[in-house]
């Protein structure tokens, strides 16, 4: 039965790996092309400052691939894998939770570990750290973001699957609702002293000095020597449609692995029960 719901999983994933991809190719492409557009012209406009400064400048040679193949099937790809990777763990932690949550049905546990698998692997990391396009963020830093990030994520399923745990142990005593508030409220508490407590993205930035470069995160506006702006900041329409999308895609993925793997699981299950009372008899 393990197999089958594993296999129903890493299909379920798949799906919402292309369905997720299907959205953002629609709506989040074309705000990583703008934001891919303004680095080559403030590019541009840093290396002519750069020239006027008689500084050196560096090639940074060609693409190894083109845009058309990064914005297809690179990111395709990568997000059915993606999927495919998410699917798997939503199936394997689906299976664990069988049996020791209470009386569920397949349908509802399905929704809850998905649910508990978008908060905590994406929604609540996305809070502190957001999800950048290109020439947000110096490359300087990448490193330490991204150990960032990945301890931000792993603080959040440490304390989710803690608050379940506490919503366990609590609910003989206050009841299954009242539990439930509690252990969420005691999640959301502990999760905003993680957030305090890490660094933000601009503080990192602010360590990072270059030539015609700001000390922030985003991008303000390109000055020359004079003051003068000879290039903007980066739109702020831009980013914030960016993420908005993003959260979406990452929401189209969840919500098809539970609504695709919940009807599969129950005709598993429904069968192994069927199964048990036929040897039974």
């Amino acid at each position: 039965m393990e197999k089958k719901l594993v296999l129903r999983g890493l299909l379920a994933g798949a799906l919402g790996g292309l369905l997720a991809f299907v959205f953002a190719r629609i709506f989040a492409e074309p705000q990583i092309q703008a934001a891919i557009d303004y680095e080559s012209g403030r590019d541009a406009a840093a290396e002519a400052l750069q020239q006027g400064a008689g500084m050196h400048l560096h090639d940074e040679g060609p693409e190894v691939f083109s845009r058309a193949v990064q914005a297809n099937v690179g990111i395709g790809v990568g997000m059915i894998l993606f999927g495919v990777a998410m699917g798997l763990l939503f199936a394997v932690v689906y299976t664990v939770c069988l049996g020791r949550v209470g009386q569920v049905r397949a349908r509802v546990l399905a929704i809850l570990v998905a649910g508990a698998g978008f908060l905590s692997l994406y929604l609540v990391p996305f809070l502190k750290y957001p999800a950048n396009p290109p020439a947000i963020g110096h490359a300087e830093t990448i490193g330490v973001r991204s150990g960032l990030y990945l301890g931000m994520v792993a603080g959040s399923i440490i304390f989710l699957a803690l608050a379940v745990v506490l919503g366990r142990r609590l609910a003989p005593k206050l009841g299954t609702w009242n539990a439930t508030l509690v252990a969420a409220a005691a999640f959301v508490v502990v999760i905003g002293v993680l957030m305090a407590l890490l660094p933000s993205l601009g503080h990192l930035s602010a360590n990072v000095a270059e030539y015609g470069v700001q000390s922030t995160e985003t991008p303000l506006p390109l000055k020359n020597a004079e003051g003068a702006i000879v290039y903007p900041g980066f739109p702020a329409d831009t980013l914030f449609d960016f993420r908005f999308y993003s959260v979406i895609s990452q929401l189209i993925l969840w919500a098809t692995i539970a609504l695709v793997f919940g009807p599969l699981a129950e005709r598993v299950l429904s069968g192994g029960r069927k199964e048990k009372v036929a040897a039974a008899a």
